[in-house]
């Protein structure tokens, strides 16, 4: 007897979701991994939020004004280095800017015991998944009877100092699983988007602000400022993408 291949993905799936909540984000693997995006029950499986990143050791947390209309006192501080002027102040506060990250619902095909996960891409791999979609060729990729797979290959070429996302979806359409019993249930367990991540409040930000200003404060004197210490250009190019090194952390 052969072994039972159903069996092995199911004990793959149970290893690799074992940290609890964190089981909820899949990130892409070198090479090529096939995904299904699921339909939510709004119509729109493409969501939004808004990430402060690089603030002092603190990772990445919602921005309390572009996710929820509330003051963020980073957002306040980020004007005022901007009104400053100079080219530090301006550095800083681009590194500082709140930046937009999207997510969708998916299933991995030959992982799908772990059930729908998230998926996290940045404004490039939006941009492509929304000409797929309205691409009338494919239709709606996320029907449950006749959507269409995609191919998301990932990895590095020879040359590029970061990975890159391809999406490539396939040629046939098919159905999300075979079993209608399966599809509900998949359908009724999608991650609620809303509580994914934590949110902060005004006071909790200005403490993360205020304690990185202190850190700032204590910092060793020398001859290099404390922004181009923090900020300042890498001999490491694999240091330079400090947004999505703290959107990897985000997501745990």
């Amino acid at each position: 007897m052969g072994i039972n291949m159903s069996k092995m993905r199911e004990k793959l799936s149970s290893l690799n979701s074992r940290d609890g909540s964190k089981n909820n984000f899949w990130r892409p693997q070198d090479g090529d991994t096939t995904i299904r995006v699921v339909p939510t029950s709004d119509g729109d499986p493409f969501k939004e939020n808004w990430f402060h990143y690089n603030v002092g050791n603190a990772p990445g947390f919602m921005c309390p004004k572009k996710n929820f209309g509330e003051d963020c006192p980073v957002c306040s501080f980020v004007r005022n280095l901007y009104n400053d002027g100079d080219e530090a102040s301006i550095k800083m506060a681009k590194n500082f800017n709140a930046r937009q990250r999207f997510f969708a619902p998916v299933l991995v095909r030959d992982t799908e015991p772990a059930g729908v996960q998230v998926w996290g891409f940045g404004r490039t791999v939006y941009s492509d998944l929304l000409n797929l979609v309205l691409n009338p060729d494919y239709g709606d990729i996320t029907d449950v009877e006749q959507g269409t797979d995609l191919v998301i290959t990932y990895g590095k070429a020879p040359g590029q100092a970061f990975p890159q996302t391809n999406i490539t979806p396939r040629r046939k359409s098919s159905t999300l699983h075979s079993d209608e019993a399966v599809v509900k249930e998949l359908l009724d367990n999608i991650p609620d988007f809303t509580e994914l991540f934590e949110k902060k409040t005004t006071a909790e930000v200005q403490a993360i602000l205020d304690n990185y200003l202190l850190d700032e404060d204590s910092e060793d004197t020398d001859d290099t400022s404390s922004e181009t210490k923090k900020f300042g250009s890498s001999k490491n190019p694999d240091e330079t993408n400090s947004v999505d090194k703290a959107f990897e952390e985000l997501l745990g």
